[in-house]
């Protein structure tokens, strides 16, 4: 269910029958929905709680800012983890409108399969598979103009439809801002336990205030923050190794960020021109640029992220 910074002071709360029609609802930005959403316990909480019982690590990548890098951070770290054969690593796309991870993790025209225990993730490799609605569409440049009862309603499908299987390390890679898909996400797993969330920034002012709006959304809902990554923190270039800034840190950057916010800084990952062609191509950039100080950088993020949620 929705939630806002506005709710009424007498708000009748939103699964009673008063629910989106008291007085109070009045001016509430989520009067309609709810008005309209179903009353009570949602039953496929429990179906959702049963097909997660089998995932082990739930963590959310997030940032308030569009354009940070999450779908590319998300994409290296399950690289990463599912480098060692023996973890399995599934990675959930609930980018709805902008689905990005299907040409990034090399699965551009790939389709979802039904068995008969669900939809089956598609594999980049026996122990990494990955779901998005991005496979669902026909045409890779359709529009999904969608409203928000038929996202949650995806979302949804994902977590209870999808045969995930037994899963190390589940990532879920999620839109810009705090509206429908981070409230579907954080209402679906609530008996399911997140493990918490990975925040993505740039260094600029202008990102790190919609940051800090995703911090105090964590907060909000109760999602441990495992830590804060500052990315594009600096231009590294490739033949003489010297470093230009491009997004000048002018309050600091997210490392002063995570400070003042009394949340861990996990580090800082440079721009390197490869990590968009890796993207662009669906590779690893870990693999095929391993001389880069920015896969340094993500290898160093990495072991941390291992140490906090292990």
């Amino acid at each position: 269910m929705a939630v806002t910074d506005n709710i009424p002071e007498h708000c009748p709360g939103p699964t009673t029958e008063q629910a989106g029609k008291a007085s109070a609802c009045q001016g509430c930005p989520n009067q309609n929905v709810c008005a309209t959403a179903p009353k009570g316990p949602d039953p496929d909480l429990l179906l959702i709680k049963e097909r997660m019982s089998s995932v082990k690590h739930k963590i959310l990548i997030l940032s308030g800012k569009g354009g940070v890098g999450k779908s590319t951070f998300t994409s290296q770290l399950g690289f990463a983890f599912s480098s060692d054969e023996n973890i399995q690593v599934g990675v959930m796309d609930i980018d709805v409108c902008g689905p990005s991870i299907p040409k990034i993790m090399g699965l551009e025209g790939e389709q979802i399969h039904q068995s008969l225990s669900g939809w089956s993730p598609v594999y980049v490799q026996e122990n990494l598979g990955v779901m998005s609605i991005g496979f669902m569409l026909s045409n890779p440049d359709d529009a999904v103009i969608w409203r928000g009862p038929k996202k949650n309603g995806i979302i949804k499908q994902f977590l209870k439809d999808v045969d995930w299987g037994d899963i190390d390390y589940m990532l879920v890679d999620t839109p810009p801002g705090t509206s429908d898909e981070h409230l579907s996400i954080t209402q679906y797993l609530k008996e399911s336990v997140i493990d918490g969330a990975i925040i993505i920034t740039t260094p600029q002012e202008v990102a790190l205030q919609d940051v800090r709006k995703e911090i105090d959304f964590c907060r909000k809902v109760k999602i441990p923050i495992i830590g804060v990554v500052e990315n594009m923190s600096g231009f590294i270039c490739p033949n003489c190794k010297g470093e230009s800034v491009i997004f000048a840190p002018t309050t600091g950057g997210g490392k002063k960020m995570a400070e003042d916010e009394k949340v861990p800084f996990l580090g800082s990952i440079p721009l390197d021109p490869r990590i968009g062609k890796a993207c662009d191509t669906g590779v690893s950039f870990l693999d095929e640029y391993s001389d880069s100080p920015a896969c340094k950088a993500f290898q160093d993020i990495i072991a941390k992220i291992k140490t906090q949620i292990n």
